[in-house]
């Protein structure tokens, strides 16, 4: 997917729902901070988002322009309807979303996970894919290790805490990671 797509997938959201700001908390939120991200990063065909005022309506979009409906049978990609609570995520992530222009005349915007915070939700649901993202997140030096390890070390969570070192050791430890 790319940013274009994202784009799209966010104005017709805004169609189905009647909501104009939308949270995308998936791979492809990666795209609110390098909208043009390499293309390991992009290979997803699904965008997780949900609107912000009313994250109920995510089903409306999963129903409407989710995978296996017409709209993704039409373009290749769709929109994954998720809740806030799909994706474990640090304190403060809130305050940290990027800001991600639709550039429709309704003023549709999508307000993406930033960079760290993704990184700190894929290394909590540590998944081959989420590892091999955060790799190429790192291969492309889109992150900065410091500022990870912060967030990580600010976790309150004991047990979540070690998920994350855990991850992020299989991270930085393989052959094929920076």
């Amino acid at each position: 997917m790319n940013a274009e797509q994202l784009r799209h997938i966010l104005r017709a959201a805004a169609a189905v729902t009647g909501e104009k700001v939308f949270v995308v908390i998936g791979s492809q939120a990666i795209l609110g901070s390098h909208p043009d991200a390499p293309r390991s990063l992009r290979k997803s065909v699904e965008g997780d988002t949900y609107p912000k005022n009313h994250p109920h309506k995510a089903i409306e979009v999963d129903g409407a322009i989710g995978e296996l409906s017409p709209f993704h049978h039409e373009f290749g990609y769709y929109a994954h309807g998720v809740a806030p609570d799909t994706a474990t995520l640090p304190d403060g992530w809130e305050q940290r979303l990027v800001e991600f222009q639709v550039n429709d005349p309704s003023g549709t915007i999508g307000l993406c996970l930033e960079k760290h915070d993704l990184a700190f939700s894929k290394l909590a649901a540590g998944r081959e894919k989420d590892i091999e993202f955060i790799r190429e997140l790192l291969k492309h030096r889109l992150l900065n290790r410091g500022k990870l390890r912060r967030l990580i070390d600010s976790e309150k969570n004991e047990g979540l805490k070690q998920l994350l070192n855990r991850n992020l050791t299989i991270v930085t430890s393989a052959k094929s990671s920076l």
